[in-house]
């Protein structure tokens, strides 16, 4: 069977006979004297299951058992099955054992095929229910925590341990989805629970708390800096696994981002703690992503404060308005273009107007000269000779997209054409451009 079992009974002459009518059954046996004996050992031990004797001296068997219980429960173990033993024939003493929780009531003088019988059958059982409550409590895929679980336990180590509560969400995970397809969105959650599983030690816990989106407390991690080192860390080995995942050409803006707070600077209560980490987590959005962010009390948002609404709309204006040179094209990341398009394609539809997309990809003759100094040529050679309203990013190192509202498609068309021509004389001669250029029409669909 290969089970261990514990047999507790203050007569040596019981503990004998109980061990050798076992001895040859391939169980592991350990006998023990008293219940305070049992107590002890049940610290730092995990048997399959105890038999324990209800008639001992200075603590009975229903002491021990119920001492055992608040053991349990006071270290997080699992309830490990318990068979009282006893010679007397009392069916109030049955009747109390098992209604206090004993998985099985046997009378000495024991017999063999009936206690193997039982034992095998209450430890089987016993591990399958403890298997539908850890597949109740984990998340399948990635192997944390799930979100009932996960905040049940980490709201225990808030109010406990001393730490980082930490909220990471996936940037930009959807593009992935979209793109690659959710099987590899799949492998990519999976990738990054690998890796955030090497990156916590054995006394941290980790819950998955949405589709991309985990919550983790680190135990006495106090350092921002070591915050900030986590979660470069964390990003620099996601980008690695999605380059062998989804080959050299990957290049979504994808990331995680950190949203930290110190517990317990601010608080032990777990919602009060949580909303900290979130709000902790936005600012990282609002920066750029790809970063950590640990709260402090200054950057949250009081009600209670009063402003000066005229004050506030200066500071946004300063925050928000290009502070640089207007003329021509903009010149944008690729996260920030994908939100102009957004925007664009519904005032577009609204107000029926056109646009075009055009792709430019970059080339050259030239073995030494490097494509991405072409690039950064060719996007000022377009700012100058674009409008204001035209947006203008670089997707990868030789490709360039350019969004222009257009009102004539010929027009759009023999300009792209001289774009080819144009810059080979202000940049290079053994640069080569071509493009494939997309209209947009939104005359056809309706408001809204």
């Amino acid at each position: 069977m290969g089970y261990w079992i514990v047999v507790v009974d203050d007569d040596p002459i019981e503990l004998k006979y109980a061990k050798n009518l076992l001895k040859d059954e391939g169980l592991r046996i350990s006998c023990l004297r008293s219940g305070a004996d049992l107590l002890k050992f049940m610290e730092h031990n995990t048997p399959d299951l105890v038999l324990l004797d209800v008639l001992m001296p200075q603590m009975d068997g229903f002491e021990t058992f119920h001492a055992l219980r608040v053991l349990e429960d006071s270290t997080g173990k699992s309830k490990t099955p318990v068979f009282f033993l006893t010679g007397d024939d009392d069916k109030d003493t049955e009747r109390r054992g098992l209604k206090d929780g004993a998985s099985d009531f046997l009378r000495k003088p024991l017999d063999k095929e009936i206690l193997l019988s039982r034992i095998g059958n209450t430890i089987e059982s016993n591990k399958a229910i403890e298997q539908l409550k850890k597949n109740a409590s984990y998340d399948k895929l990635t192997g944390f925590l799930n979100k009932s679980s996960g905040a049940e336990q980490i709201a225990d180590m808030c109010r406990t341990s001393t730490g980082a509560l930490m909220m990471l969400d996936l940037d930009n995970f959807k593009l992935i989805n979209d793109i690659f397809g959710h099987d590899m969105g799949d492998k990519v959650l999976i990738a990054f629970s690998n890796i955030l599983r090497h990156n916590i030690r054995s006394q941290d816990l980790v819950s998955r708390i949405g589709g991309d989106e985990f919550l983790a407390f680190f135990v006495n991690l106090r350092s921002r800096t070591a915050i900030q080192a986590l979660s470069d860390r964390l990003n620099a080995q996601l980008i690695g696994e999605c380059l062998q995942l989804m080959g050299d050409d990957f290049d979504l803006p994808f990331g995680i981002s950190v949203g930290a707070v110190l517990v317990p600077d601010y608080s032990r209560d777990y919602h009060i703690l949580f909303k900290c980490a979130d709000a902790a987590m936005y600012r990282v959005k609002q920066n750029g992503k790809h970063g950590a962010w640990v709260y402090e009390e200054i950057f949250s948002d009081d009600t209670n404060h009063e402003t000066d609404i005229h004050t506030d709309m200066s500071r946004i204006n300063i925050i928000i308005e290009e502070r640089n040179n207007t003329e021509g094209a903009m010149v944008v990341g690729k996260e920030a273009f994908a939100q102009i398009y957004r925007f664009a394609i519904r005032y577009f539809t609204k107000y029926h107007k056109n646009a075009v997309k055009v792709l430019f990809l970059l080339s050259s003759d030239d073995p030494d000269e490097n494509i991405s100094e072409l690039a950064d040529a060719f996007i000022g050679f377009l700012r100058q000779k674009l409008t204001s309203s035209d947006v203008i990013v670089q997707i990868k190192s030789d490709q360039i997209m350019v969004l222009i509202p257009i009102f004539d498609r010929q027009e759009m068309i023999s300009v792209a054409n001289s774009f080819g021509k144009d810059c080979t004389k202000d940049i290079s001669r053994s640069l080569h451009v071509e493009f494939l250029y997309e209209f947009i029409s939104c005359e056809s669909q309706n408001d809204g």
